[in-house]
């Protein structure tokens, strides 16, 4: 199995959309007005925003936590967490060797995203 879509929930739709085409750096792949839906491809996986859904907690998986966090204070996101070493994986339990790095940051409508990072040690 794997997972094929994860869903947000929203209040405001159009502002949902421009906080995660920004984020994302692309445009979504569907916008349904009515009843209210936003999908985006995380490559192969839908991230569904759903106006009016329930409020989620997601993590991305980004190349460097420090630099898409400098990256997302260049360009006017607020950060909720700065970068750190969430999980000292030395022993390789969720991937190869290394540093699990997290950091927190908030979309428009109150869901938290986390964006994490691995660092090999």
């Amino acid at each position: 199995m794997k997972i094929r879509q994860i869903g947000l929930g929203c209040q405001d739709l159009n502002r949902a959309q421009e906080f995660y085409t920004r984020l994302l750096g692309k445009e979504p792949i569907a916008v349904f007005d009515n009843p209210g839906f936003l999908f985006y491809d995380l490559n192969g996986t839908r991230l569904f925003i759903e106006k009016n859904g329930p409020a989620s907690l997601i993590y991305l998986e980004v190349e460097d936590v420090r630099n898409t966090v400098d990256d997302l204070k260049e360009r006017g996101f607020s950060i909720n967490s700065e970068p750190h070493v969430v999980f000292p994986d030395q022993g390789g339990i969720f991937d190869k060797p290394g540093n699990e790095w997290l950091a927190f940051i908030e979309d428009s409508e109150g869901n938290q995203i986390g964006l994490m990072s691995r660092e090999s040690i």
